[in-house]
């Protein structure tokens, strides 16, 4: 189908699914933008493409709804791991693929209709190094490191999961509100420190394996779940104590499974959703094909 599209959510985080073979036109920053809007486009958290890869399977770009690009999604790879499985792009159910941030390895979890509504992801190595993010900081590890932002004075971990993630805890029996994500997100985000902006995570622990997140993600903002902040905010809790492992991380938007081992190697598990399938109209094809 030209110019078609497939949409999927794991826990209302939303991306679009292209082949870029099969559009008419290339994707740009502009056009993945307008694609994105939820009142002039189609809608989303970003946009999946299927690209070529010498190393993997199947090769992953990866794009924010701002234009920009990020290097790893784990919501956005249960997404693609589905769409390749339900247009019959494979009817593998363990696969490799290729992303920006790293190769990853994914398996299905196939229900009684025969959709893979689950998958368990392979999200590879947590590091808690400066160089990893970047961060312009000049320390061992990112742990409990001082950070002022939005006229607030508090303490941070940075954590690369392949991208790079900002988590700051409240202690247990705290919590954080909409309004401080609000606040707090968009200053993490574009601090100085962080050479290539951040992924934020406002976290605090629930119990004895369980945490609890607010997302604001890089390039897109809000978000009601995130597979590369779930593993970051876990990783960090148990990196601090604060947990032990396997983690259950919640969002707003539901719950998934993180594993991090004695090395923080990650596995992530969580549902995935199919929405719709379709393609892009004539007319909005042409209006795209306008913009640079």
């Amino acid at each position: 189908m030209k110019n078609g599209f497939f949409v999927g959510h794991g826990l209302g985080n939303d991306y679009i699914v292209m082949d870029p073979k099969a559009l008419t036109f290339e994707l740009t920053p502009e056009r993945v933008a307008r694609i994105c809007d939820r009142n002039w486009g189609v809608g989303s958290d970003g946009i999946l493409t299927l690209e070529d890869s010498q190393k993997a399977d199947f090769g992953l770009r990866i794009w924010n709804p701002d234009g920009s690009e990020a290097e790893k999604s784990g919501n956005g790879l249960r997404i693609f791991a589905r769409y390749l499985h339900a247009t019959r792009r494979t009817r593998k159910t363990s696969f490799s693929v290729d992303t920006l941030g790293g190769l990853v390895h994914i398996a299905l979890h196939i229900d009684a209709w025969g959709d893979a509504s689950a998958a368990t992801v392979e999200m590879g190595q947590a590091t808690f190094a400066p160089e990893a993010l970047p961060c312009s900081l000049e320390v061992g590890e990112l742990v409990e490191c001082p950070i002022g932002a939005a006229g607030e004075e508090m303490v941070f971990t940075g954590v690369s999961v392949g991208n790079p993630h900002c988590v700051v805890f409240k202690p247990k029996g705290q919590a954080w509100t909409r309004e401080d994500l609000l606040r707090l997100g968009p200053a993490l985000e574009t601090h100085e420190i962080f050479l290539r902006r951040t992924n934020v995570q406002l976290a605090v622990p629930t119990g004895a394996n369980e945490i609890f997140i607010l997302i604001w993600e890089r390039g897109a903002g809000e978000t009601q779940a995130s597979g590369s902040s779930s593993c970051a905010a876990a990783s960090a809790a148990v990196r601090l104590g604060l947990v032990a492992s396997p983690v259950t991380v919640k969002a707003p938007g539901g719950a998934l499974e993180i594993d991090v081992d004695d090395a923080f190697h990650l596995t992530m598990a969580g549902p995935v959703a199919e929405v719709a399938r379709g393609s892009l109209s004539p007319s909005f094809v042409r209006e795209i094909g306008a913009l640079p």
